[in-house]
């Protein structure tokens, strides 16, 4: 893997996202909720969700469209969003 910036910049999200979540647990508990598919989980689950159906999205926007990835990127955040809306 070559370290450029974008791929620091990526691990640094990924690093930013544990560290926010981990400080909304200690600062905001939260009990788990049960969702649309009948899963229940925490917001920790509904991240880890999040990121991996977004890795697959952009997996499958590279195999069908190609680059540029801003597409496949806003349709991973509008699924990010509804994981964590209705999972």
């Amino acid at each position: 893997m070559a370290w450029t910036l974008p791929t620091a910049l990526f691990f640094a999200v990924i690093a930013g996202l544990l560290i926010g979540f981990t400080w909304l647990a200690i600062r905001f508990p939260e009990t788990p909720r049960k969702g649309v598919l009948g899963l229940i989980t925490t917001r920790g689950d509904r991240l880890f969700i999040s990121l991996l159906g977004s890795a697959f999205i952009c997996l499958i926007w590279l195999g069908v469209m190609g680059m540029p990835l801003w597409g496949g990127v806003a349709v991973a955040l509008i699924y990010a969003s509804a994981v964590f809306r209705w999972v």
